[in-house]
């Protein structure tokens, strides 16, 4: 039997009927959302989503792919197809068009390009009401990891700054086609404001900063921080937080971060 096609963007396709209801159901659809949904390949979820929202605008990369879509599905009124790259989409833009104040993402992100698409959404997180993420199931112990664990890190504080992420079903290798090498995991996104110490557009300049936290993950966070900062008083924030000089980032907690970076850059 010859092996199938393995698909040129990196796509592991959802075939397993089963899991494709299943993840519909934890996504917790409202029938007034407009669903963005990434990278639908061949549509197989789409009409599950369609069915629960009010809209589905499907963003797919691949031109022959998005061809596809839309003539399967051209008398689907609630279902738009647009060939683009999601990274370079501005999901703001899509609200306005479908008159919709905020949306709700969903997609099967390709694994080689999970951490980029992830930045990206964020960036909308102002238009985002909620997401659900289907991803490797290392990348979604990372985004719902707690202080102190092997798995948290720069990732899991951005994340957390806009949203509460959590792991909510873990998807085998044979409910895609082709069947990747890992397992995955479906994280679902509950999206918040940020903290409002941060200040008003200063989120750039936080993710920098944590950047240079998490910057040498062997380092402590002392000696990190001392790389941009005036090491004695980044001893003095540390110590006004209670944060042992020892102690590397991974330790600190998203309410740390803020009170760091609120007073060392005010």
């Amino acid at each position: 039997m010859p092996k199938p096609r393995r698909p040129k963007l990196g796509q592991h396709f959802l075939a397993d009927v089963r899991y494709r209801s299943r993840i519909v159901q934890a996504l917790g659809l409202r029938p007034d959302d407009l669903v963005i949904e990434i990278g639908p390949g061949h549509g197989a979820i789409t009409p599950l989503v369609a069915a629960q929202a009010r809209q589905v605008a499907a963003v797919e990369l691949d031109p022959a792919l998005a061809a596809e879509l839309q003539q399967k599905f051209q008398q689907e009124p609630r279902v738009e197809v647009i060939n683009a790259d999601i990274l370079a989409t501005d999901l703001a833009a899509i609200c306005r068009r479908f008159q919709a104040r905020e949306c709700f993402i969903f997609g099967n992100l390709p694994y080689y390009i999970t951490s980029p698409i992830i930045h990206h959404l964020l960036e909308f997180a102002g238009s985002i009401r909620a997401m659900g993420l289907l991803v490797q199931r290392e990348v979604a112990e990372r985004l719902a990891a707690r202080p102190g664990s092997r798995d948290y890190g720069y990732l899991t504080v951005l994340a957390g700054l806009y949203a509460s992420p959590h792991v909510a079903l873990e998807v085998p290798p044979g409910a895609f086609s082709p069947p990747p090498k890992v397992h995955s995991a479906l994280v679902c996104f509950e999206m918040h404001s940020p903290d409002a110490r941060i200040g008003r557009g200063r989120e750039r300049k936080f993710q920098t900063f944590l950047k240079q936290c998490f910057a040498h993950k062997r380092k402590k966070l002392l000696n990190c921080l001392a790389e941009a900062y005036p090491r004695e008083r980044v001893e003095q924030e540390l110590e006004r937080l209670n944060v042992p000089l020892k102690a590397r980032a991974e330790q600190l907690s998203l309410n740390d971060f803020i009170s760091l970076f609120s007073n060392l850059c005010p």
